[in-house]
């Protein structure tokens, strides 16, 4: 009985964790999330060439597996791993590690402002204030980030899960 008990337990606190962790501790969620992957048409991405270069390159990451503390499209890699990448890739301007520090790398910018290639920040873990999440922007509603769950999707950031734990958008300095 204690077995049985102890497996709905996990099976339980696997479904509600989401979101790329900041730590190696399971985060739970209070409401069950279900990631959805988003279909985009790149060709119709509006914005200048330094834009939809980060769009497109974050576009080759979609199918890459999660990995924790990884950024690397072979053996998988974390929400914060990819957006290093991406732009290191394209610009050779290297972030910070985690999503909280590339929060603080990044200058803020109004929801008015944001552009194909901006980032996006969320606070998934147990605490509502410490941003744990990042992913890039393809447009106005679209981002694209690593979900512990499915890997690198496209989704949406209109549902009620990213609306709430919606923290900022930012822009990495230099670049446009």
């Amino acid at each position: 009985m204690l077995r049985l008990f102890g497996a709905v337990i996990l099976i339980g606190a696997l479904l509600t964790t989401s979101g790329c962790k900041s730590g190696q501790k399971s985060v739970k969620n209070k409401k069950h999330h279900t990631e959805q992957t988003v279909k985009i048409d790149t060709d119709k991405i509006r914005g200048n060439a330094k834009q939809k270069a980060i769009v497109e390159e974050a576009m080759t990451w979609i199918g890459v597996p999660y990995a924790y503390a990884k950024s690397d499209r072979q053996e998988g890699t974390d929400c914060s791993g990819m957006v290093l990448r991406v732009y290191l890739d394209v610009f050779d301007v290297k972030l910070p590690r985690n999503s909280a520090k590339q929060a603080e790398f990044c200058k803020k910018i109004g929801k008015g402002d944001v552009k194909p290639g901006d980032l996006v920040f969320f606070a998934t873990g147990s605490d509502p204030d410490k941003i744990s999440h990042v992913g890039i922007m393809i447009d106005d509603v679209n981002f694209v980030h690593a979900s512990t769950k499915k890997g690198v999707v496209v989704s949406r950031i209109d549902t009620p899960y990213y609306i709430r734990t919606f923290r900022q958008f930012g822009r990495v300095p230099g670049i446009y």
